[in-house]
């Protein structure tokens, strides 16, 4: 019987295949392993005769991963991240940093407003929080969770579903009553922002109302929430957005919802984490908090917010 440890090529082989396979470059994966070029170029060789397959395709000055590159890289980006993961643990969990990463509509409204709670429940550990709506790469990035937007399907990860995507009209209270906004209808006659997003289509159709078969090209596109209610508030149109996050807004008069139907999606927010760190305690924490504090908002919306999608 073969022993299996032998059947595993060179540790330096390996990592210089996943730096360079995560990289694209072996140029950038010499850089980050503090060797040469050269040197990882030989130890991909190598890895390749041992192998008896190409891992690179090398044309023209550039790599990249051939088609057992692919299948061999997630598996290999995958073990080094648990591998990782091991010896930190080694180390104090209490004194530890959680880095969190955000959807930015959700990250700067909802989740900014109460961060600070979460860290005078748990003064011992340090929060970190950045935003974006690209996918974080956890096997490259120091992030413990992520919150995403979509159906919660993403290999290597676990998916822990927070509720369903909602949106529906918002404006500022001059705004309604400058245009005399008194039925859903009437949003067809005013400023809309991002008035060909499928979103508004999905709420007119909600709210029962029939939509011309070619929307405006007019109107005013932001990159996030955060801009639209910007705009909102300065009177600028009515944007489709997210109730949930701009309770403190509409509670000051600041924004209104003028009508209470809302198009509940088929996507949902999610928090994610690598499936090797079940149980970290500082994951585990947060993820309790953050239902909590969800919770406290489920009287305000329908149930079906609260579903997870089939």
């Amino acid at each position: 019987m073969i022993d299996g440890m032998n059947r595993i090529p060179p540790l330096a082989a390996v990592r210089s295949f996943e730096a360079a396979g995560r990289l694209q470059n072996f140029s950038r994966a010499a850089e980050e392993l503090g060797m040469t070029q050269a040197a990882i170029s030989y130890q991909i060789r190598q890895l390749e005769d041992r192998l008896g397959r190409a891992l690179f395709v090398r044309e023209k000055g550039r790599v990249r991963l051939s088609e057992t590159g692919q299948r061999l890289l997630p598996a290999i980006s995958n073990a080094f991240a648990t591998m990782s993961d091991a010896f930190a643990a080694l180390g104090s969990d209490e004194a530890d940093v959680l880095t969190i990463n955000a959807v930015t509509s959700f990250g700067g409204t909802w989740l900014s407003a109460r961060i600070g709670g979460f860290q005078l429940l748990y003064p011992e550990l340090a929060v970190r929080m950045s935003m974006g709506n690209d996918l974080i790469d956890f096997n490259a990035s120091n992030v413990d969770v992520a919150i995403r937007m979509g159906r919660g399907q993403w290999p290597g990860l676990r998916s822990d579903f927070l509720m369903r995507q909602h949106v529906a009209p918002l404006a500022s209270p001059a705004f309604v009553e400058k245009h005399r906004i008194r039925e859903p209808a009437d949003l067809l006659c005013v400023e809309r922002l991002a008035p060909n997003d499928s979103w508004w289509a999905d709420w007119f159709a909600a709210a029962g109302v029939a939509t011309p078969l070619a929307p405006s090209r007019r109107g005013i596109e932001l990159d996030s929430q955060l801009q639209e209610a910007s705009a909102v508030q300065a009177g600028f149109g009515v944007a489709m957005m997210t109730p949930l996050f701009w309770q403190a807004e509409i509670a000051a008069g600041r924004m209104v919802q003028p009508f209470d139907t809302l198009h509940i999606s088929e996507s949902a927010m999610w928090l994610v984490h690598r499936e090797n760190r079940v149980g970290v305690r500082k994951i585990e924490r947060f993820r309790e908090w953050l239902h909590a504090e969800l919770a406290k908002d489920r009287h305000r919306y329908p149930d079906l917010l609260w579903q997870p999608p089939t």
